[in-house]
Order: structure tokens, then C-alpha cells, then sequence
């Protein structure tokens, strides 16, 4: 079993030169931190160097999030941007087709490079790319994160963690009441009692939270859960979820309440599943107008999804944190 919770993921705005630097800069210390190797840690800051360089050149509202992985060691750097996009994508994606004056420097080796790369673009659009560089060892979970602080704030009040073990897969999402240091200590509060014992049964864990955070401003939470063909699910507070398939959405409704103030009787909600699912968790820092059409095409990857929604639909006002994973896959 494997028990991981997000630290902050680090934002880089692309409006100098300068910036590129920053993101690679930030990519060399996110490695150092999870101890890759330096021959990995320096694959994670090309990375970023290319993305951000791209951006730079060519893009708008361009921006680089780097972070620790979760749930196994590694550097995730996701670059967005709101265009002007690329018409031929598969052409920039061949290794040494660059060009100076359009979109795809360096795409080619990006993907030499990362352990996992994903792009996707459209002309007139914009492009998102998200690229993993991991330590050495059995395939992770997929499964993908942002973790903000609110703008200007160097503590974050929505956490994050992810617990695995063989055909089990819990997610826990908090969001401290308001933000700053008081909001941080109490959704830090709950991932250490997640920490302790992901896979006891869902309400026995909200209780347990319940009963931690009476000693702060309490929070709200959710909890999903994947095994054996089904999501067990458990949401307190304002906390959005969501299963998503292709050609459709199902939501995953919390009940009113505070963690460590109102706990309600906590019932679990039970969804099949077919093995092609999305489970999507985000606080009140994302905002859900995303659940549009776009949402009932097909399903995005998860890094693309996560790293979109993170730049385009993010409250710059409060906290963010998202989680995204799916059933596992043999």
C-alpha cells in the first residue's frame, strides 16, 4: 500500500523571458526534492526550459505548473496557454521538426525525454501539454492533481492526498474553511488522519476527521473510493464531484455540513463502473462551468483535463485543488 499527499504546485506566468528560467529552475528543485536522479532531473528542467520557451515565444496567457507526482517519485510539469494553438500537431510532435516562427519547438524531444507526454492543440484555441518525468519502477496510478494556493498566499487551505493498494484506489480532496494559515492547518489536520488509515470504510473516516478537526475551523471534504468495479463515494461541504464517461456525466453530491463543526449521518454513495470512467474531485477554487458539452466528448487525458481546468476555470480569489483518476488498469 502506498499513501501519498500533494505539496504545492508551483505556478510560472510566461510573460518574460525571464519566466523560462523560473520554470526551470523550479523543475530542477521539485526533482531535487523528490531525490530523482540527477540524469532524471535534468530531463524534468529541459522539459520545462522547452514548454516555457514555447510559450514565451509563440503563445498567450501562457503559464507552467510544476509539482511532485503523487503517488510515486517524479516531476509533473503541465504548460497552457490560450493560443493561438497548432493546426498541425502530429507534424511539431516528430523528433527535429522546429521552426522559430511557429508552435513545436521541441516537442519531439519532449516526448524522447518524459517518461509520459500528452498535447493537445487546436488553431485558434490554444494548447495544453503535460509531460511526467518518474523515477525507474512499476507502472503508478494514473491519476493527476493541481494543488493553489490562493494568489499571493504561500499556504494553501485545499489538500489533496491518494491512497493505493492492489485493486483499491481512495481519494481524499479538503478545503479548510476560508483561506491562509488556519485553513491549511485544518485541511492538514484532516490528510494526517487519511494518513493514518486510508482504507478504513468511508464514514468511519469522515467521522474520524470529524473528530480531529473540532480543534479547528473544520473544512469541507470528500472521499472516493475504486475497487472492484464500483466508486464508493462520500462528500461533506461544498466540494464538487463528478464520474465522467464518454457521452456522459454523473455527478457526486455532498451533503451540507462542516468536518469538525456539523457532521451529518454520512451515507455512501454507490456507482458502477465499466472500467472507462473518470472520477473528478474539485473544491470551490475550480468553477464548474466546464460541465458543458465539451465535458460529453471524449474522455481527455487526465493530466490534459486537470492542467486545462487548473488554467482556464481556477478562482484566483481562493485555494484550488483537483484530483483526477480512474479505475485500474491490469
Amino acid at each position: 500500500m502506498t499513501v501519498s499527499d500533494a505539496s504545492l504546485t508551483r505556478l510560472i506566468r510566461i510573460d518574460h523571458i525571464s519566466a523560462v528560467y523560473a520554470a526551470t529552475r523550479a523543475a530542477r528543485e521539485v526533482a531535487a526534492e523528490v531525490g530523482l536522479p540527477e540524469v532524471l532531473a535534468e530531463r524534468a528542467a529541459v522539459i520545462a526550459s522547452e514548454l516555457a520557451s514555447n510559450l514565451d515565444k509563440h503563445a498567450s496567457d501562457g503559464a507552467v505548473f510544476v509539482q511532485r507526482s503523487l503517488a510515486w517519485p517524479g516531476v509533473d510539469v503541465y504548460a497552457v496557454d490560450h493560443g493561438p494553438g497548432m493546426a498541425d500537431l502530429d507534424h511539431w510532435r516528430v523528433d527535429g521538426n522546429t521552426t522559430t516562427e511557429t508552435l513545436g519547438t521541441g516537442l519531439g524531444a519532449i516526448g524522447r525525454l518524459a517518461t509520459e507526454f500528452r498535447i493537445t492543440s487546436a488553431a485558434g484555441t490554444g494548447t495544453v501539454a503535460a509531460a511526467r518525468v518518474l523515477a525507474p519502477g512499476p507502472k503508478p496510478a494514473d491519476l493527476a492533481h493541481v494543488r493553489l494556493p490562493r494568489e499571493g498566499e504561500e499556504r494553501c487551505g485545499d489538500a489533496v492526498a491518494f491512497s493505493t493498494m492492489p485493486g483499491v484506489r481512495t481519494a481524499a480532496l479538503v478545503d479548510g474553511l476560508g483561506h491562509g494559515p488556519e485553513a491549511s492547518d485544518a485541511a492538514e489536520a484532516a490528510i494526517a488522519v487519511f494518513r493514518r488509515d486510508p482504507d478504513r470504510p468511508l464514514p468511519e473516516q469522515l467521522n474520524a476527521m470529524h473528530r480531529t478537526l473540532r480543534q479547528t475551523r473544520g473544512a469541507a471534504v470528500a472521499l472516493a473510493r475504486i475497487s472492484e468495479g464500483s466508486l464508493e463515494f462520500c462528500g461533506v461541504g461544498n466540494i464538487s464531484g463528478l464520474v465522467l464517461a464518454q457521452g456522459h456525466t454523473q455527478p457526486l453530491l455532498s451533503i451540507p455540513g462542516v468536518v469538525g463543526f456539523t457532521l451529518p449521518s454520512v451515507r455512501v454513495r454507490a456507482v458502477a463502473l465499466t472500467g472507462h470512467e473518470l472520477v473528478i474531485l474539485h473544491t470551490d477554487g475550480i468553477d464548474g462551468y466546464w460541465r458543458g458539452p465539451a465535458a460529453l466528448g471524449p474522455l481527455p487525458p487526465i493530466a490534459l483535463l486537470t492542467a486545462d481546468l487548473a488554467h482556464r476555470h481556477r478562482d484566483l480569489r481562493d485555494d484550488a485543488a483537483l484530483i483526477a483518476f480512474g479505475p485500474e488498469v491490469p
